[in-house]
């Protein structure tokens, strides 16, 4: 008879280079490649958790009853107490009741979610224990009792600095790596401190000036009175100043100027986050930086009815 088990060696001989180098990409090959076609991604939530678990892989051949003895580890609720839902997004698909139904009966398709409906009111997970940290009695020791321990890194370092007055951690660490603690030069650190300092006021001021500039005037008034006349750009749009001035509560720092447009090119009546400035017809109004706001000689536009063709329409 044939001895049909072969060595390594033996097997290294009947393979040539290609069918190794095809078994090594098949062994290296992502898990996602080599998934069984009955093999499903599913996502997990429950009544009891904010917090979505990651996806978990299931088999379609497995019925209702085991798809609950599994998810037992992932949600700590029990399988008498577990109702499953199967759900694409906030779409219930099936309501999963029959523990004897295979779970492909339901058609499920990687993303969907499975969703366990806690009814045992007792739960672990009722009320968010398992997520709200703030329900967990904190473990709270008195100073007379941590001073009673034995142990304590407080001991420790006190133990430490009768030995050496200068002892650190950074000191200790460097010992016991068998390399020699190099203190940090306190004139350095006095230098690098000061060069903090220094930013540290520069920035203030950089802050305080930007925001005096924001409140400053940026144009003389003058030039720009309520009833004037004026272009705003972008688009030469044509209206009338109806509004100058800053300090408002639902604005940014800053001058501003109203305007009324000629044509509804605005975006409201002169009212502004529930603040009335100025008064236009619905539509009509607009607040601009004065950057934006030309004054001058701007009547309003007129149609040369002469221009219109015969059909009579612009």
């Amino acid at each position: 008879m044939t001895n049909r088990t072969a060595s390594h060696g033996d097997a290294m001989n009947i393979l040539d280079h290609d069918d190794i180098a095809a078994l090594k990409a098949y062994v290296r090959a992502p898990t996602g490649n080599k998934r069984a076609e009955s093999t499903v991604l599913l996502g997990v939530t429950h009544s009891n958790l904010k917090a979505s678990l990651m996806e978990i892989r299931f088999n379609k051949h497995m019925t209702v009853a085991n798809v609950k003895a599994k998810l037992v580890s992932h949600t700590g609720t029990s399988v008498s107490a577990m109702r499953l839902l199967l759900k694409d997004g906030n779409r219930i698909v099936a309501a999963m009741e029959n523990d004897d139904n295979m779970l492909g009966f339901y058609s499920p398709k990687d993303g969907y979610l499975i969703h366990v409906v806690d009814t045992d009111p007792s739960s672990l997970s009722a009320g968010g224990w398992l997520e709200d940290t703030s329900k967990v009695e904190k473990f709270k020791l008195s100073e007379d009792a941590y001073n009673a321990r034995e142990k304590t890194y407080r001991k420790f370092k006190e133990a430490k600095l009768k030995q050496d007055p200068e002892w650190c951690i950074k000191k200790e660490m460097a010992l016991r790596r068998g390399e020699e603690y190099v203190p940090p030069d306190p004139d350095l650190h006095k230098e690098v401190t000061a060069n903090i300092k220094v930013r540290i006021a520069a920035r203030d001021t950089f802050l305080d000036a930007t925001a005096h500039a924001m409140q400053a005037p940026c144009f003389d008034r003058d030039l720009c009175q309520v009833g004037d006349r004026c272009e705003v750009a972008p688009g030469d749009r044509r209206g009338t100043v109806r509004f100058v001035g800053n300090g408002l509560k639902s604005l940014p720092a800053g001058f501003w100027v109203g305007i009324s447009y000629d044509e509804p090119h605005g975006k409201h009546d002169g009212e502004i986050k529930g603040q009335r400035l100025f008064q236009c017809a619905p539509g009509h109004g607009a607040i601009v930086r004065p950057t934006h706001v030309t004054v001058g000689d701007f009547p309003e536009e007129e149609i040369d009815w002469d221009d219109l063709g015969s059909d009579g329409e612009l």
